[in-house]
């Protein structure tokens, strides 16, 4: 059969496969709990695999195997601060997570927050939605972005078609099935994941002859390869960029698109299991990200050419390695996993940020009396809407900045993400003492210095080239951190206020 026509074979199998959960899926939706959060009845498995593929996106098939490139063992970083990231989540935060959900029937984190400050006022939760609305969108349009450069690089589609095609199938289940068809789909997509980004470097590492062949083609192309600090060494400028790199794994530690996954939990018990699939998940997927990026520049690139073409492209290192290494229809195979990877995000975030905008503005603010069904139809147009205005912000920066990498572009929207909700997750959960005028303090603080650092700062003189090399989450997570004490600490009334309601019990119950 021609090459090129198994390659497309695989990937409508793929797609075909996504359009039936969202079929399947659709059965099971019943209300606007089921939408939101497939009914908080889903198991270890589901919760751990959906969790995963939702937080990495297409930066680990793309992004990361780049960077693996481009600064070769530097990038282990990323898993180092990943696994403490996703370890520490699951360990420390999801179980007090789950007991404060349950105990004040949450469905979305905003409900979550309104709860757990007292806030008749409805202030958390609309900066909460804004803050979605607009990060979401932004995370949403690198993924598709990067749908549009996958189809491009593997099978020669013109960018635009292969963004919207993606674009399609992702709204085709996404609105039929909701969160139970996110769920779903992401345990099929991040098996697929995992297993391609273990096969792939061992299949590279036999073609090299080992371990050692590869380090002595690294000494000979540029020994910063080698070397865990980068060519900075032992710089400011290279301390700066691994805690830049290791900071990544600090959305974990409460960023809304995670944390709803242990809401939807079924019970506490699901999460001991659910921490253990999930950390040999990261594990194993995000070093086979590193070392598909660190072979294809050993196997790429010839010794004293620094502009080889994997460099020219980084991001294009897994394409042209799986074309280098396997036969058609596991090419294909390849696409559709770049693909899952882009779409477990996709899906997953479009649903939080319709929960936002739908649940957490128009519902509980504008229309409490609004019945189910016109919730689920509202939140499935409200799905297609965000979705069409991330294909326009893509497709627009596509046609003004040919020159863009998925894994900054996708950062930029997780580290605003991040920033907003992390901090004050961890907060909410392990401080009784932090007010609700603390809580508004750190989510406008890490939701304004994000691009503030991005857009502004890094391009000061003197202090920019380390911003850069630092980035802009760890920098705005600390003072998002610093802001919600502070402005708590001089907020006496505000504790007084929640102690006298019994917060500080409610916390203690629910770490016990």
């Amino acid at each position: 059969m021609d090459p090129e026509l198994l390659k497309i074979l695989a990937v409508l199998l793929y797609l075909a496969v996504l359009v039936l959960i969202g079929v399947v899926a659709s059965r099971r939706m019943h209300d606007l709990r089921d939408y939101l959060v497939g009914g908080k009845n889903l198991g270890y498995l589901a919760v751990a695999f959906s969790a995963r593929a939702t937080g990495e996106s297409a930066w680990l098939l793309l992004g990361l195997t780049g960077m693996g490139a481009v600064v070769g063992y530097k990038a282990l970083w990323v898993v180092l601060g990943e696994v403490l990231g996703v370890g520490l989540a699951w360990a420390l935060l999801s179980r007090p997570f789950k007991r404060l959900t349950d105990r004040y029937d949450s469905i979305t984190i905003p409900d979550y927050l309104e709860s757990r400050f007292r806030d008749s006022a409805h202030s958390l939760r609309k900066i909460a939605a804004i803050a979605l609305a607009i990060f979401v969108t932004i995370f949403v349009s690198a993924q598709i972005d990067a749908t549009g450069k996958a189809f491009e690089s593997f099978l020669g589609w013109d960018y635009t078609f292969g963004a919207v095609v993606g674009f399609a199938v992702v709204m085709a289940y996404v609105t039929a099935g909701g969160f139970v068809a996110v769920v779903w789909s992401d345990i099929f997509q991040g098996a697929l994941m995992v297993a391609g980004l273990a096969l792939l470097p061992i299949v590279a590492l036999i073609s090299v002859g080992g371990v050692r062949a590869l380090n002595e083609r690294l000494l000979a192309i540029d020994a910063g390869l080698l070397s865990p600090l980068g060519a900075e060494g032992a710089t400011l400028a290279g301390v700066f960029s691994v805690i830049g790199l290791a900071g990544i794994g600090l959305g974990f530690l409460g960023s809304p698109q995670i944390f709803v996954r242990f809401l939807a939990l079924r019970s506490e018990r699901e999460i001991a299991p659910g921490a253990v699939v999930a950390i040999v998940w990261t594990v194993i997927a995000d070093t086979g990200a590193v070392f598909t990026g660190i072979l294809g520049r050993a196997i790429f690139s010839r010794p004293g050419d620094a502009a080889v073409s994997v460099l020219a492209d980084a991001e294009a290192v897994l394409p042209m390695l799986v074309e280098h290494l396997m036969p058609a229809f596991l090419v294909g195979l390849y696409v559709a996993i770049i693909l899952a990877a882009i779409m477990s995000t996709v899906d997953s975030l479009l649903v939080l940020a319709a929960s936002a905008v739908i649940r957490d503005l128009y519902q509980k603010i504008r229309r409490p009396d609004l019945a189910d069904a016109a919730l689920v139809r509202h939140s499935r147009v409200a799905t297609v809407v965000l979705a069409c205005i991330a294909l326009a912000i893509a497709l627009g920066v596509a046609a003004v900045s040919p020159v863009r990498t998925v894994f900054w572009f996708a950062i930029f929207g997780w580290s605003g993400i991040a920033a907003t909700f992390c901090p004050l997750m961890i907060l909410s959960i392990f401080w009784s003492g932090i007010t609700r005028r603390g809580a508004i303090a750190a989510m406008l603080t890490g939701m304004i210095l994000v691009p503030v650092f991005k857009l502004g700062l890094m391009h000061a003189p003197g202090i920019g080239p380390l911003l850069v090399e630092l980035s802009e989450l760890p920098p705005a997570f600390a003072a998002s951190l610093i802001a919600g004490v502070l402005v708590s600490l001089g907020d006496p009334a505000g504790r007084d206020r929640l102690l006298n309601e019994g917060i500080a019990e409610e916390l203690k119950d629910a770490k016990r």
